[in-house]
């Protein structure tokens, strides 16, 4: 019994519930499990499509491992990416290019002489 300020009387019987919430709670934990491991499947075929270009295939990657491509274009982790993404090492050094360079500031324009 427990106390309740809003009823009537000072204490209630807890309610028993029809179901088993155990075994719903189980339904529920392996139908997430499922549905997780259906879109795992899903990342791992959209990471190596032909469909999409390296950019979107390396930032599927990056998504999956919590990771971003490295700056450094002798890292080892530069040949894994390509391995998993089914790139060449250069689409992945290039695409890793082109990041860098879109990063960059653009310089100031040179002040004209007069």
């Amino acid at each position: 019994m427990t106390f309740d300020p809003l009823a009537g009387s000072r204490y209630r019987e807890h309610a028993v519930t029809s179901g088993d919430w155990r075994e719903e709670h189980r339904a529920r934990v392996a139908h997430e499990e499922v549905v997780r491991l259906e879109r795992r499947q899903q990342d791992l075929l959209e990471q190596v499509s032909e469909r999409n270009t390296p950019a979107e295939r390396i930032r599927i990657w990056e998504r999956r491992h919590g990771l971003t491509l490295p700056r450094d274009s002798n890292h080892r982790l530069l040949r894994i990416v390509a391995a998993e993404t089914e790139l060449a090492l250069d689409q992945v050094t290039e695409e890793q290019q082109r990041r860098l360079a879109a990063a960059r500031p653009e310089p100031a324009a040179a002040p004209s002489a007069v």
